[in-house]
């Protein structure tokens, strides 16, 4: 992934792309899978991970994050 990053930047200098190793990426795929609703189940699945308990564990803190969105959305709907 390195290597992809580095042609990338060399053929766009005002666009550069910063250093990301592949696990970077894995990392910004289940956590941008899971901010938009995917569930849990299927991202487990894309990842590998055998229970998805697993990809709780690990992406808790974006978890919190759902839980937060959602009781913002509920207080807007009761408050009208």
């Amino acid at each position: 992934m390195p290597k992809l990053i580095e042609t990338h930047n060399n053929q766009n200098p005002r666009a550069q792309l910063p250093h990301a190793r592949r696990h970077d990426l894995r990392h910004i795929h289940a956590t941008t899978l899971l901010l938009a609703g995917v569930p849990v189940h299927i991202v487990a699945a894309r990842l590998g991970h055998a229970d998805p308990a697993i990809t709780l564990r690990v992406y808790a803190h974006v978890i919190h994050e759902q839980a937060a969105t959602a009781a913002e959305v509920f207080a807007r709907v009761i408050n009208g």
